[in-house]
């Protein structure tokens, strides 16, 4: 389907626009000033010429206010405006609210450190910064935007990173003073509560700052009981969250953990686990991981101990609360203890994390015999993160057996997840991966055997599928029912790319139970049994049920890329009823012994379940994905769901994509890729159902049919038995007619669908000879009739595709008179006001200049360009054809496009024609000196935003000169840059911060 609109029309300058730097390089008659933005354009992540050519400081363009969000990072969506910026002269705090409680406790700056502020701080940067420190500082005053101090504090983070933390502070002692002013009793600002304590981690991660800052006593009054926390303010979750995220950024060295130890930091992060919010509990969760590799790094980098009892006490003091909370019977505390120890063994791999994990593996084991038991996702969760890391030998610390008891604890919706982790590892054990895949293939299983006709002679024992099945877990309710089997057939479809899936992969019985499962939710399967009943009455007409088989269908259609041969399935009986019982002692090389795990009896049911194909899954007509008889039946349930008139859009589409992936893997004979017999006898049923649907009035069925004929005519339109059965049918017809559809999507893949047909000639010309080509022109008229008319911008892009396609393949069409026929593209291209039809319109100039030269052009943007040749001949004349068809004023029009990706590729277009005429002979044996004047005037009008008056008729030697002139490369450069690049430093934001005091109330709805 087409992208979403993004087109956008041009704008005159505006009289605020700065200057931009000169674009030409060496001028031909005069010197040029180019000194205005030619645009302005709308804002947006592809906009930007105007901002990228400024060089120099100036005021933003009137009709575009500067904002903060122009310095935020890709994931902000705070906004604030402000006015143009002045002088800023904000108001002074009062005398009582200014800070003079702490800084006579700290030192005074060195005299050694004098005159090298700028190591650490900008001079201008050191200008603002009281100031701002005053305003945020004084509660009259609001922040205009918390996105602001989150940029403001990315920037300390920087300056601190770069150089000294003490001597910022030393330097700046407004900072420290700001932090003391955070201690009074007063009505703060939580959100510039949270960036105090923040930035005061920031600044004590460096030992040395840590140390002066605790001289004035100002760590233990913010992070300690003196501080927020006893205050009013602790009951906002920004300031929890900015308390802890100050602690993450400080905890970086020794003193530091000695001061969480004797601040009672720690008991106050257990308590914050159980946050109201999830953000801070979340943090603090982390914090505690944080804490406890830093504790355990030892002193001077010695590893610590591998005895437990010789562990730090700050590090056995979390433990000793993590082991605390698996104990008890709230599920939050169990929940909490394992997402801590989920990401301490993610992210902390040193030896001492196999000890932990023998430590605690009982008390985790425990858990599984709490009926139910508690936590049961965190608990997968802990597990695979153990089995991945790299620090614990799995085999020596129990982890298989622990995994192998879990898998037979765990109700299947729980035990899915933690399957497909198994069956992910690269070193498990075979028993294990059995298991694991056992549970994965479990529901379908029961579906199989539910739908079995004879259920006695089937080879499952009684007492195993269809006992556990009434019994309940599977198939309590249809909510349970369709959960369970979206979610197996969506793992099992992750592990068909994986090159450690279990081998032998049961291909074909994985396709009799999707195709049963698209039965039952159809509604012709024909159940046997009351089990079968019951599950045709909870799958009937289930949609998210149906998406999931067809796309489990639709990934079968890859297959193995292995016949399965007689033996497969023998081989997958044996392992499947391999006795799980040896992941207890020798089979692991284990000691211990541990409880029974069951066999799973039910993959018989996998196994000997054949349905029509019972006994016919040896045959020897195999294809690629399944027996014939079988891939025989996945045809048919495709072509069912197709036809049916109750099949959603959403259904259809993916019976389509099904149904062309199928078709792709269908068997073909060696040195043809045309379509096998059978597959071409589903074609003729399927291509009525095309014509069908491409009359649906749901535009999403059309608009799939579309993309569907447009795949299948890519890939077989030369071949003769597609070609006769679309010829003899009315696709060609129906689709030429939904190029007037009332819908902008339908309209643009019938674009697509009928420039495809075109490409392969499969358009029904007229009866009569008299009509002879006479369906082809009418096409390229009523395309050319869409680009020029159509309001929207979807149909006009996929004509502009379809364009460029045919020029690059030399349509029949298109090589009658290709000059007339690129002149025209271009001229109604050029006046199109959405810009991704005018990039699209200089793809297909130089795929033009390419052909015209004889040179194609690297696809890679970064590839070098290798030396050139000129064309044979005089240069002029191999230029004339692109003059006559005015491609050089449609170029130069777009290097002063407003839409950054238009003048991007314009850029390139004449880069790629200089580099391609430097080596040339012919410059120096045309006139040295052509008047090129007119055309310089007319380029610093077409910059300045006047681009009524066109170049005229141009010569090639004129080109040549005005090629010259141009500095591309240093337009390109700036084309690079962000449209913010100017704006976006530290004196910029502080200057914004500082002119949005007091213009809150007139500015509180952004007009972006």
């Amino acid at each position: 389907m087409p992208a979403g609109p993004s087109g956008t029309s041009h704008r005159r300058p505006c009289e605020g626009d700065g200057p931009v730097p000169p674009v030409w390089r060496r001028p031909v008659s005069a010197p040029l000033s180019l000194s205005s933005v030619p645009k302005c354009g709308a804002r947006g992540s592809q906009r930007g010429l105007p901002g990228t050519l400024r060089v120099s400081r100036g005021r933003r363009p009137c009709a575009r206010p500067r904002r903060a969000r122009d310095l935020a990072s890709p994931g902000t969506d705070r906004q604030t405006r402000s006015r143009p910026r002045q002088s800023p002269c904000p108001p002074q705090p009062p005398e009582s609210a200014r800070p003079d409680c702490m800084t006579e406790g700290l030192p005074a700056p060195s005299a050694g450190l004098a005159g090298i502020s700028g190591l650490t701080m900008d001079p201008e940067c050191s200008q603002l910064l009281p100031a701002l420190c005053a305003v945020l500082a004084d509660p009259r005053q609001p922040v205009a935007d918390d996105t602001c101090l989150e940029k403001l504090l990315d920037w300390f983070k920087t300056v601190t990173e770069a150089g000294s933390s003490l001597l910022l502070l030393q330097e700046n002692p407004c900072l420290v003073e700001l932090l003391c002013h955070m201690l009074k009793p007063q009505d703060l600002s939580s959100r510039v509560l949270s960036f105090s304590l923040r930035l005061t981690g920031v600044l004590a991660a460096q030992e040395d700052c840590f140390q002066y800052l605790q001289q004035g006593e100002l760590l233990p009054k913010l992070f300690g009981e003196a501080g927020p926390l006893g205050g009013a303010a602790w009951t906002s979750p920004a300031v929890r969250s900015g308390w802890i995220q100050g602690l993450r950024s400080l905890a970086q060295h020794p003193s530091a953990l000695h001061f969480l130890a004797h601040c009672g930091a720690v008991d106050t992060i257990f308590s914050l686990q159980e946050d109201s919010s999830l953000f801070v509990a979340s943090a603090a969760g982390q914090l505690l991981v944080h804490i406890l590799g830093l504790s355990m790094q030892g002193p001077a980098g010695a590893p610590p101990s591998l005895q437990a009892g010789d562990w730090p006490a700050c590090a056995q003091k979390i433990v000793g609360h993590i082991e605390e909370s698996l104990r008890a019977t709230a599920t939050p505390q169990i929940t909490q203890a394992l997402n801590v120890l989920t990401t301490t063994f993610g992210h902390c791999h040193d030896p001492w994390t196999q000890v932990l994990w023998v430590q605690l593996s009982p008390l985790v084991a425990g858990l599984l015999e709490k009926d139910p038991i508690p936590a049961a996702h965190s608990l997968v969760d802990l597990l695979l993160s153990v089995a991945r890391s790299p620090g614990l030998s799995s085999s020596s610390c129990g982890l298989w057996e622990t995994l192998a008891q879990t898998l037979s604890h765990l109700s299947p919706t729980q035990a899915g997840p933690l399957a497909l982790g198994i069956l992910k590892l690269q070193d498990c054990p075979q028993a294990l991966r059995a298991q694991a895949f056992a549970v994965l293939l479990q529901p379908l299983a029961c579906v199989l055997k539910a739908m079995a006709q004879d259920p006695g002679p089937s080879g499952v024992p009684d007492g195993t599928v269809g006992d556990s099945m009434t019994a309940g877990t599977p198939l309590p309710s249809k909510a349970a029912c369709v959960g369970l089997l979206c979610r197996s057939l969506a793992h099992l479809e992750l592990l068909l790319p994986l090159p450690q899936r279990p081998c032998p992969w049961p291909q074909a019985l994985l396709l009799g139970a999707a195709v049963t499962l698209l039965q039952l939710c159809g509604g012709s399967a024909r159940p046997a049994c009351d089990m079968g009943r019951h599950l045709c009455t909870l799958l009937l007409g289930c949609v998210r049920v149906q998406r999931a088989a067809l796309d489990f269908l639709g990934a079968l259609s890859d297959g193995t890329g292995k016949a399965e041969g007689p033996a497969s399935p023998a081989r997958l009986l044996r392992w499947g009823r391999r006795p799980l019982r040896v992941l207890s002692g020798a089979g692991l090389g284990l000691g211990w012994p541990v409880r029974s795990v069951p066999c799973f009896p039910w993959i018989d049911a996998l196994l000997c379940w054949g349905g029509p194909w019972r006994g016919r899954l040896g045959a020897s007509s195999m294809s690629v994905s399944g027996p014939r008889e079988l891939v025989t039946q996945v045809f048919a349930v495709l072509l069912e769901y197709l036809r049916s008139p109750d099949s959603s859009p959403t259904v259809l589409k993916k019976a389509f994509q099904a149904t062309f992936r199928w078709l792709l893997s269908s068997p073909k004979t060696p040195g043809c890729w045309d379509l096998d017999p059978h597959a071409l006898l589903f074609l003729r049923d399927l291509l009525p159902v095309l014509q069908k649907r491409l009359c649906s009035p749901c535009w999403e069925v059309r608009d799939s049919s579309l993309e569907f004929l447009t795949q299948m005519t890519r890939h077989w339109g030369g071949q003769a038995g597609f070609r006769h059965a679309l010829l003899a049918s009315e696709v060609p017809k129906l689709t030429e007619q939904l190029l007037r559809d009332p819908e902008s999507y339908v309209r643009a893949s019938a674009v697509t669908a009928m420039g495809q047909l075109s490409s392969q000639g499969l358009c029904v010309p007229p009866a009569g000879p008299e009509h002879q080509g006479g369906q082809q022109k009418s096409l390229l008229v009523e395309l050319l009739h869409i680009l020029s008319t159509d309001s929207e911008g979807f149909p006009r892009r996929a004509v502009m595709q379809v364009f460029t396609q045919w020029l690059r393949d030399s349509h029949a069409d298109v090589a009658g008179d290709t000059e007339q026929f690129v002149a025209g593209v271009l001229q109604v291209a050029s006046q199109d006001l959405d810009w991704e039809v005018r990039a699209q319109g200089l793809e297909l100039a130089l795929v033009f200049l390419e052909q015209t030269l004889g040179q194609p052009r690297s696809h890679c943007p970064h590839a070098v360009t290798p030396p050139v040749e000129a064309p044979v001949g005089p240069l002029a004349q191999a230029l004339q054809p692109l003059c006559r068809v005015r491609l050089f004023d449609f170029a130069f029009r777009a290097l002063f496009d407003c839409d950054r990706p238009v003048a991007q590729k314009s850029c390139d277009l004449l880069l790629f024609l200089r580099a391609k005429t430097a080596s040339s002979s012919g410059l120096q044996e045309s006139q040295s000196s052509p008047n090129v004047a007119s055309v310089e005037a007319a380029l610093q009008r077409w910059q300045a935003g006047d681009q009524a008056q066109p170049l005229g008729d141009l010569e090639p030697e004129v080109v040549l000169a005005v090629l010259r002139s141009l500095d591309l490369e240093g337009l390109r450069g700036a084309l690079a840059e962000s449209s913010d690049h100017v704006e976006k430093s530290p004196q910029s934001l502080l200057q914004d911060m500082l002119a949005t005091v007091g213009v809150l109330g007139e500015n509180e709805a952004d007009c972006y």
